[in-house]
């Protein structure tokens, strides 16, 4: 029973989504959801000054499933953006779900056909919650770092997450095994690396974090509850990263983990780190949601 209910518990905090209700308040770069759909595909034509931007989801979802809102929104704003769907088990469309150090091959390969394709130099990287930990696991152990730019990490889980001290919980009551092992069965390789001291948690925190050459924003908001604890379980303390909590920029933003993926107030902070304008201010939505025209 104790395995039971810690089990349910972990899987409703990885999957937890937070409602965010949809605004029609008109933005500069604006999409009509009717009639352009949800679906996002890579144009290699796509022709920009800026860095391509390569988005990488998180666990659970795919390509089309948590940054495409985003991914839309930053076409207009004059960035070429590409995706993929990694870590993903075949005649199953959703991904994220294989270790760090296999899936993080895919990710290495994307990078390599986008910047043989588009003839850029560098890409940028935007990744939520396993994206953004795939983001920097990618520049620093697959050594990919001179062929990356800018890396904007949403939430990620640079440092491992307790799920809201769930994790400790189970070991405490020495079934955390047990619960590993269910996770491997039902082909979440992910899910068992994501606590402080996982494998790949440890390899990125195994020296510097963050490589020469890359520039590094984090943004967390303290209503995650799967990426815990909330902001120190992301930010990233070395010279030259720009940590941000959400709800100091945007008090009264109830985003959480999943929310953020489709967060005005979010989009506008990715915005101003891919171009180099950290900090600067923009008016605040209370209600925060993807941007959809009136």
């Amino acid at each position: 029973m104790r395995v039971a209910a810690i089990l349910a518990a972990v899987v409703a905090c990885l999957g937890a989504v937070h409602a965010i209700p949809l605004e029609t308040e008109n933005l500069d770069a604006r999409f009509d959801l009717e009639t352009r759909g949800l679906l996002v595909t890579n144009d290699f034509k796509c022709k920009s000054d800026n860095n391509p931007v390569v988005m990488l989801h998180g666990l659970f979802v795919n390509r089309n499933l948590d940054l495409n809102f985003l991914e839309k929104w930053l076409r207009p704003q004059g960035y070429c953006t590409f995706g993929l769907t990694y870590g993903e088990y075949p005649g199953f469309p959703i991904g994220g779900l294989k270790a760090v150090a296999e899936s993080s091959q895919e990710i290495v390969d994307f990078i390599n056909e986008v910047l043989e394709k588009t003839g850029a130099k560098k890409v940028d990287l935007v990744g939520h919650s396993e994206g953004g930990l795939q983001a920097l696991y990618v520049a620093k152990v697959r050594k990919m770092s001179d062929k990356i730019d800018k890396i904007v990490g949403i939430a990620p889980l640079t440092h491992g997450t307790d799920l809201s001290k769930l994790l400790k919980i189970a070991d405490a009551l020495k079934v955390r095994r047990v619960i590993d092992d269910i996770l491997k069965t039902v082909g979440c390789d992910f899910c068992t690396g994501i606590a402080p001291g996982g494998e790949a948690v440890r390899e990125l925190n195994d020296g510097p974090i963050v490589q020469p050459g890359n520039k590094v924003t984090i943004i967390a908001s303290k209503h995650d509850v799967a990426v815990t604890p909330a902001g120190e379980a992301s930010f990233i303390h070395e010279p030259g990263v720009f940590n941000v909590l959400l709800q100091d920029v945007c008090r009264r933003d109830l985003a959480g983990h999943i929310g953020l993926a489709i967060d005005r107030n979010m989009f506008l902070l990715t915005l101003n780190a891919l171009r180099d304008e950290n900090g600067k201010k923009f008016r605040c939505k209370l209600l925060s949601g993807p941007p959809v025209m009136n």
